[in-house]
């Protein structure tokens, strides 16, 4: 029996061993394609990144539309939980899950289609006499603000804030705004002491997992960016289909390095999340 049960758990973790094979084996082989010049070990494609203008440029602008698509996505998804978690049965969540079924290629084609400057929009617009010519409609597409790709990944990661806090929200247990209510706590004590310290792990996770997404996803900014400036992940495209052999080992060095970035703030992040949960922990264990 013990056998069985030895078995058995391997190979239910066996597809989990597969893609952290797979993984590793690609980071590895992302680290030698990015040190190697066919004439040994060498960390200039590394050091060659920010002498690129295009690059430092590209980074400016990825970080802007990284951090402002996160934390508007996080307030707003948070927001509407907060307000309406309440009014959601257990056989209505099942509408959150509609919005996830569209991928973020499709949703920026519904951004091109709705808000292009001959898109639905403009063209409703000039049909009813509201606008001269499409071409007084502003460019909120294609623009060199990134103003398209923000709609596109606010648009898209607000019903993900929303999946993820949902569940967070449903399992809040209601004794504990009784016991804020009968010790005279208000709506700022029970936000500090119960609900903030609830969700905040969570809020933590979703806000990794969306700026991970966007910082090196290429569909969206492929589709509705510009030629300059462009986000890293485009440039690194670029750069890898590159008839340039230095370009293409370039490519890999930026993966690498917005890889290895993120990874040390998601270990940092849960370094600190895994600490004060030990510390709520123990404080617990002594009342």
């Amino acid at each position: 029996m013990k056998w069985q049960r030895t078995n058995g758990l391997f190979l239910l973790l066996l597809p989990a061993y597969a893609f952290l094979l797979l993984a590793g084996g690609s980071f590895i082989l992302a680290f030698i394609e990015s040190t190697g010049n066919g004439e040994g070990f060498t960390w200039s494609y590394y050091l060659s990144l920010f002498d690129r203008r295009e690059l430092t440029d590209g980074l400016t602008y990825s970080i802007w539309i990284t951090v402002s698509s996160t934390v508007v996505s996080l307030i707003t998804g948070w927001l509407i939980v907060r307000s309406f978690y309440r009014l959601i049965d257990g056989n209505a969540k099942w509408l959150v899950w509609i919005p996830m079924l569209f991928p973020h290629f499709v949703w920026g084609y519904f951004v091109l289609l709705l808000l292009g400057q001959s898109g639905l929009i403009s063209t409703a617009l000039v049909q009813s006499g509201l606008l001269e010519d499409r071409t007084l409609f502003p460019v909120l597409v294609q623009d060199r603000s990134g103003i398209g790709i923000f709609i596109t990944y606010v648009w898209k990661e607000i019903p993900f804030v929303i999946l993820m806090l949902l569940p967070v929200y449903l399992q809040l247990p209601r004794q504990f705004r009784e016991v804020n209510t009968v010790l005279g706590g208000g709506q700022r004590h029970w936000f500090k002491t119960v609900e903030w310290p609830w969700i905040k792990p969570v809020m933590f996770e979703t806000g990794l997992i969306i700026t991970a997404f966007i910082f090196t996803a290429y569909e969206v900014p492929g589709l509705l960016g510009v030629s300059y400036p462009q986000m890293t992940p485009v440039i690194a495209y670029d750069w890898f289909y590159s008839a340039s052999g230095e370009e293409r080992s370039m490519a890999f060095a930026l993966l690498m390095l917005a890889a290895f970035i993120l990874g040390a703030c998601a270990l940092t992040g849960f370094a600190l999340m895994n600490k004060r949960r030990m510390l709520l922990s123990k404080s617990s264990h002594r009342y």
